[in-house]
C-alpha cells in the first residue's frame, strides 16, 4: 500500500495508540482475536476508534476532504426525493423519523427542510426527528451542521439517542450504516471451515487462521454451500440490528441504503475474497491491518440476510431494488427539471450530482434500497417500478 498518503505525525501517533490497544486485547484472549472483534476497535473504539475519533470522515463531492463521499453529501437531490418517500409514511402513521448513524447531519437537515416544503401536500413533518449516533464527535458535527442549517423551530425537533425506543411509528432510516457493521471473516478450506481473525507478530497486525467452532457461525455459514478456498464475509450482527429495529417498530417502516447484492451475488464463485474495503483519504484498498483507526473498513451488504432477519421477526419486505429506480420513483428527475438547463451555473452542479447518484457505473447500480414495514399496507412510493424484491 505503498501508494497510500502518509498519515501526520499527530495521526500516527492517534493510530499507535489504538493499535497499542488491540495488541493488549489480542494478548488478553490468547494471541488471537475474532475479525469482528478487530474490526468494532478499529471502528468504535472509545476516543480512538475511527468513527469515535476526531478527523474528517465524510468528504465533500465538491471539494474532496475526508476519506469518502456519501450520497447526502454529493447532493441535496438526494434528500429531497427519498423525502417523498419518508412524507407518504408519516402521514399514513402519523410517525416521526429515527435515523441511524447520521453522519454529518445533512441529510437529516435536507429532509426536514423538504418536508417543511411538502407540508402543503402531505402534511407530514414529524414532530419529533431521532438520531441514534453511537459517536460523541460526530454527534458535535451533527449538532453543528442542523444549527447551522435548521431554523429553530424545526432544531427543536431534533433529539439525540443512545439506545433504540423501546416504541416507535413513522420511518426509519440508515444510509451506509449496514456497512460499516463489523463482520466476521470465514475461510473454507480443504481441511474445513475457518475463521479469519487477527493476532500481532512483533510489529504489526498479521491475519491468522483458527478453526471455526462458533455454532451461530456455523450454522449461518453451512447454509451457504461455499466452493473450497472462499474467504467472504457474515455478518450476524447486522441481523440483530434488525431483530431490534423490528421488536421497537409498531407502525412504519425501515428504509436501509448501502451497497451490496442478494445472497445469490453475494456469495457468487467468482467473488471468493470477499468484499471487505477501505477507504483512506479517497483511496480505496484491502488491507484493514493498516493505519488503524485513520480509515473506515467496510464490507458489502449481504441483503438476502437482511430481508431473512426482518421477515424472521415479524416485518414484511415491502421492496427491494436499485438506488437509481428507487430516487427515480421517487422523483428525482422531476426535481432535476425545476432548473432550466439553460441555467448552467446550477443545472451544471444537479447534472453532475444527479450522474454519480444515478448511473449503473458510479452508485446507481450498486447501491440497494430495502424496505421493511410493521403494519403498514400502502404500496410504497419508491418501489412503484422495479422492485426486485423476488431476487432475495
Amino acid at each position: 500500500m505503498s501508494t497510500l498518503p502518509k498519515p501526520s505525525a499527530d495521526a500516527q501517533t492517534h493510530s499507535e495508540q489504538l493499535a497499542y490497544l488491540i495488541q493488549r486485547a489480542i494478548e488478553t484472549a490468547g494471541g488471537w482475536i475474532s475479525f469482528a472483534e478487530y474490526m468494532q476497535f478499529a471502528l468504535y473504539a472509545t476516543t480512538h476508534g475511527y468513527y469515535s475519533g476526531g478527523s474528517q470522515k465524510f468528504g465533500d463531492f465538491k471539494n474532496g476532504g475526508g476519506d469518502f463521499v456519501t450520497a447526502p453529501e454529493i447532493s441535496p437531490l438526494f434528500a429531497q426525493a427519498i423525502s417523498k418517500q419518508i412524507a407518504q409514511v408519516l402521514v399514513e402513521t402519523n410517525g416521526d423519523i429515527l435515523e441511524l448513524g447520521a453522519g454529518t447531519g445533512k441529510l437529516a437537515a435536507d429532509i426536514l427542510l423538504t418536508l417543511v416544503q411538502l407540508e402543503a401536500d402531505f402534511k407530514a413533518l414529524p414532530r419529533q426527528y431521532f438520531i441514534l449516533e453511537v459517536s460523541d464527535h460526530l454527534r458535535q458535527v451533527q449538532l453543528e451542521t442542523l444549527q447551522k442549517k435548521l431554523p429553530t423551530e424545526l432544531m427543536q425537533r431534533v433529539v439525540w439517542l443512545n439506545f433504540l425506543p423501546k416504541t416507535f411509528n413513522g420511518a426509519v432510516i440508515g444510509n451506509e450504516v449496514l456497512d460499516a457493521i463489523p463482520v466476521h471473516l470465514i475461510h473454507n478450506t480443504a481441511e474445513g471451515l475457518y475463521a479469519r481473525g487477527v493476532a500481532f507478530d512483533k510489529k504489526s497486525f498479521v491475519f491468522k487462521d483458527r478453526m471455526l467452532t462458533d455454532q451461530h457461525l456455523l450454522e449461518i455459514v453451512n447454509k451457504l454451500n461455499l466452493p473450497e478456498g472462499y474467504l467472504t464475509e457474515v455478518c450476524p450482527a447486522a441481523s440483530g440490528l434488525i431483530a431490534s429495529l423490528a421488536s421497537m417498530l409498531e407502525h412504519g417502516i425501515i428504509l436501509m441504503i448501502d451497497y451490496g447484492f442478494a445472497a445469490r451475488e453475494y456469495y457468487h464463485p467468482q467473488r471468493n475474497q470477499g468484499t471487505l474495503m477501505c477507504h483512506y483519504q479517497h483511496y480505496a484498498h484491502i488491507d484493514p491491518l493498516i493505519n488503524v483507526g485513520l480509515q473506515d473498513i467496510t464490507a458489502h451488504v449481504d441483503f438476502t440476510s437482511i430481508a431473512y432477519a426482518g421477515v424472521n421477526h415479524g416485518l414484511v419486505l415491502s421492496g427491494f431494488c436499485s438506488q437509481a429506480q428507487f430516487l427515480m420513483n421517487c422523483g428525482i428527475l422531476d426535481l432535476m427539471s425545476q432548473v432550466s438547463p439553460n441555467d448552467m451555473a446550477r443545472y451544471a452542479p444537479l447534472a453532475a450530482a444527479a450522474q454519480k447518484l444515478l448511473s449503473p457505473a458510479e452508485m446507481g447500480d450498486l447501491f440497494k434500497v430495502i424496505a421493511l414495514s410493521k403494519n403498514y399496507e400502502a404500496p410504497l412510493l419508491g418501489f412503484a417500478n422495479g422492485d426486485k424484491s423476488h431476487t432475495l
